[in-house]
């Protein structure tokens, strides 16, 4: 490992479970001075970290920024002057929609040592865990991962691309989107196209619904799925289904852990 002197270390947190942290990233946290950790990065994790650390909530989620970005690159760089080794702790991957490059780079403008730790991003697991497979042999062939709303709250473009695939798409901050992103690709792949909301993914209050493009409005007008969630759309949906039950009969699961 580098000198820890000045050194930012962008670290994934994984996707809530605290078990699926990563052996490097708490080699890494037990090594901080300074902690600035995200909303999404599960607090139990703050274990690892020496008592003599700064601990600093800098939560971001969808429409509610306790800390602006701006101010966060500047924490970073005054803290690890101040103190030395900073971890940047975040939900997921750092690196899948996190913003962890933006803050790389500004560290290393400034002068600090860097380093990457990847965490099991709630894309690739959280799917899985609810009893999804990303991909099956014979059902798909490849997968898009795709943010639901942009910077400037827009619904972002890849998505009308994905709908007119025959992929899986997982989409992140998008349940804000849902109607809009329901109806695109209901226009494309029709009203029978599977669908899951999966909140909380790897938590023990994960909540998850399952249905059809044409259906999946009405069972959220019921359930309620909120952030922070995902959404899965394509065939292998209905992989869950068959361990719940008949999905084609049912045209709905509604499940929690």
């Amino acid at each position: 490992m580098k000198n820890i002197s000045n050194q930012l270390s962008i670290v994934g947190a994984g996707p809530g479970d605290p078990d699926l942290i990563t052996l490097k990233a708490i080699k890494v946290l037990k090594t901080a001075d300074v902690v600035l950790y995200d909303a999404l990065a599960n607090e139990a994790l703050l274990e690892y970290v020496p008592v003599t650390a700064v601990k600093v909530f800098v939560g971001k989620r969808a429409g509610m920024h306790y800390r602006q970005q701006r101010e966060i690159n500047k924490m970073i760089v005054n803290y690890a002057k101040t103190f030395g080794h900073v971890v940047r702790l975040k939900g997921g991957d750092p690196y899948v929609f996190g913003r962890g490059h933006e803050e790389m780079e500004y560290a290393a403008q400034h002068g600090l040592d860097t380093q990457y730790v990847p965490g099991i991003s709630s894309a690739m697991a959280v799917p899985g865990l609810s009893g999804i497979p990303l991909t099956k042999r014979g059902v798909n062939e490849s997968f898009w991962i795709v943010t639901g709303t942009l910077k400037d709250h827009s619904t972002a473009k890849d998505l009308y691309f994905a709908a007119q695939s025959s992929a899986t798409v997982i989409v992140l901050m998008g349940v804000k989107k849902l109607p809009e992103i329901v109806n695109l690709f209901k226009e494309h792949r029709g009203g029978e196209e599977a669908i899951a909301l999966i909140q909380n993914g790897s938590k023990e209050d994960e909540r998850s619904i399952v249905g059809n493009l044409g259906s999946i409005m009405d069972i959220q007008a019921k359930e309620k799925i909120a952030a922070p969630a995902i959404i899965v759309i394509g065939a292998v949906v209905r992989e869950k289904g068959k361990q719940l039950g008949s999905f084609l009969e049912e045209k709905a699961v509604v499940s929690a852990r």
